[in-house]
């Protein structure tokens, strides 16, 4: 069993996300049944992997940012559907991905697709998401989003192979972990933002600025995914507390942990992550450490300091309900380590 972080958050109020929920729920409905239209397939396996997955839920965050970017941007048109859809299954590619390299037996609170299916049909269906977010890509006509989206898949496999090289690795650097990060995870944010400039057709300092926006909030959201695996919360998102841990991964709360600890603690980590030596007493002994030497307290403050770079990114536009539903998505994200 885990520890509970339990940080104060600093909070007059619990962020959520029922404000951005409420300014794009139309067209978000209409994201879910392209969602549903564009995952069918002659082939049986597909649909029912796909659906699977899809039917486990999950904010839909990234594609609702793209349909919040638009909005701001004062977009009235039809293409930020598609391109939120597009956004949402390069997404769910890559979770299909990840749990067949994790090994995950979980996803939302579920069995995940590769435990049910196995590794094969998941890796495939994958295949198949992706293949079919570039089929909406080129269907939305423009070379630009064509650009950032190709570009942001691209990334993001690079990510994910540079995870795989620090894994286990105790001198992963905390640039190295950032450079993770910012690839398999922030990129997405970022590029699922600035196509809702692109699509309104406003100005590049615009794109920009929600490019930086999505960058930062990205690169929070997944600082507190790492502290949250060191969470009792965990379990309430249906996760498993500590699979970090298991599968030797070098998050920043490892990696403070190692650069501020003494030599007893350096030898537990080579062993326990290392040479991925456990016993179940391991990890209350790594939360215990990681406690001990603010690891996870401050993991949650540098997602603080990415979080108001996100929100200071938001001043290039006027004050109004969705800048202010953007701003509120950067306090829930931070607050869920909580």
């Amino acid at each position: 069993m885990g520890v509970a972080v339990g940080i104060d958050t600093g909070f007059d109020r619990k962020p959520s996300l029922d404000a951005l929920n409420d300014i794009v729920d139309g067209d978000l409905r209409a994201v879910n049944a392209l969602i549903l239209e564009r995952m069918q397939s002659p082939v049986p396996m597909i649909p029912q992997l796909a659906g699977h997955v899809v039917a486990a839920g999950g904010k839909r965050l990234r594609p609702m940012l793209t349909l919040a970017a638009a909005r701001l941007c004062g977009y009235a048109g039809p293409r930020h559907v598609g391109l939120a859809t597009c956004v949402e299954f390069i997404h769910t590619a890559t979770l299909l991905h990840d749990d067949v390299v994790d090994d995950s037996s979980l996803r939302r609170g579920l069995a995940s697709a590769n435990t049910l299916f196995g590794n094969k049909p998941s890796v495939l269906v994958g295949d198949f998401l992706f293949s079919r977010a570039f089929e909406l890509m080129v269907e939305d006509g423009s070379l630009e989003v064509l650009a950032i989206l190709s570009r942001a898949s691209s990334i993001i496999a690079e990510g994910e192979v540079m995870q795989l090289v620090t894994t286990s690795d105790i001198e992963t650097t905390e640039e190295a972990y950032l450079n993770v990060i910012r690839a398999k995870t922030a990129h997405l944010f970022a590029a699922a933002c600035r196509i809702g400039a692109i699509v309104a057709d406003r100005p590049r300092s615009e794109a920009d600025a929600l490019e930086a926006y999505g960058m930062n909030l990205g690169i929070a959201f997944q600082l507190i995914d790492d502290v949250l695996d060191y969470s009792a919360k965990q379990a309430t998102l249906g996760k498993t507390i500590g699979d970090d841990f298991r599968e030797g991964k070098m998050t920043l709360p490892i990696v403070l942990a190692l650069r501020r600890g003494d030599e007893a603690e350096h030898a537990f980590w080579r062993r326990t992550v290392e040479a991925l030596e456990q016993t179940p007493e391991d990890l209350h002994q790594a939360i215990a450490i990681l406690k001990n030497r603010r690891a996870l307290v401050d993991t949650v403050e540098q997602a603080r300091g990415y979080g108001q770079e996100a929100a200071l990114a938001l001043g290039a536009f006027p004050d109004g309900p969705v800048k202010q539903a953007l701003l509120d998505v950067v306090e829930f994200c931070v607050d869920r380590a909580y």
